[in-house]
């Protein structure tokens, strides 16, 4: 079996708690957008599969792995005279400052697997500034080789252009890393890739939706090393 040399992590639902970081933020985001119009804050949390009363994201919502702008082309049409330019400018403006809740401990996480010789990356769906931003904040930047966000130039999820980006940048073999993540559009560009992808339960998927895309679903990404070692025994 490939020994594994790297991990691509996914960052929203994998590095940090979905509906824990995004569910009560999203909601003031949703009523900015709305502007005091009831109607239109109903039809705006629907698109987004939005849950208004638990604050918290349906597992099927195009927020959970679509890219910024994919977000704003579905909520645009219900938002008459806003540029797409302007609708993601604020998003991604809005997002930046999001206090983000770590899914594990990271810090001593990614530590740890460096000391294993792992070379690690992000390949996420959101921009590439508020991902610096949030590694950042979490004290990550120096743990990480390679980032790369949907507008970075090498397209979004689940296309795999991002991993394979990652593997010219470091000189892995794409069978050598794994891909993380949270949601299909993770495993999906995992496999593309030729990565093996894992699945963890830290956003809205469950096991049973990942089970069947992944090498093996883990409970959050805190499992890497323990799983590591039962594949490379």
């Amino acid at each position: 079996m490939t020994k594994i040399r790297g991990i691509v992590f996914d960052k929203d639902g994998t590095l940090f708690d979905f509906n824990a970081t995004w569910g009560a933020w999203s909601l003031g985001m949703i009523e900015a957008e709305a502007g005091g119009d009831p109607a239109l804050l109903a039809t705006l949390s629907r698109v987004l599969g939005y849950d208004m009363v638990n604050k918290a994201f349906h597992p099927g919502s195009i927020v959970i792995a679509e890219t910024t702008g994919t977000v704003a082309d579905h909520i645009l049409p219900h938002l008459p005279g806003v540029a797409k330019d302007d609708l993601v400018r604020r998003m991604k403006a809005k997002s930046t400052t999001v206090p983000q809740v770590e899914a594990v401990p990271l810090r001593p996480l990614m530590e740890q697997l460096r000391a294993r010789g792992l070379i690690l990356g992000i390949a996420t769906n959101d921009a590439e500034g508020p991902a610096h931003e949030h590694l950042r904040a979490a004290n990550l930047t120096d743990m990480m080789d390679f980032v790369a966000g949907f507008d970075s130039g090498y397209g979004g999820k689940p296309a795999p252009g991002q991993l394979l980006a990652f593997c010219a940048a470091t000189g892995l073999a794409p069978e050598e890393c794994l891909m993380v993540g949270d949601s299909l559009h993770d495993l999906h560009a995992g496999a593309a890739a030729g990565m093996v992808p894992v699945g963890v339960l830290t956003g809205p998927a469950s096991e049973p939706d990942l089970a069947p895309h992944a090498a093996v679903v883990l409970r959050d990404i805190g499992a890497i090393p323990g799983w590591l070692d039962q594949r490379h025994s």
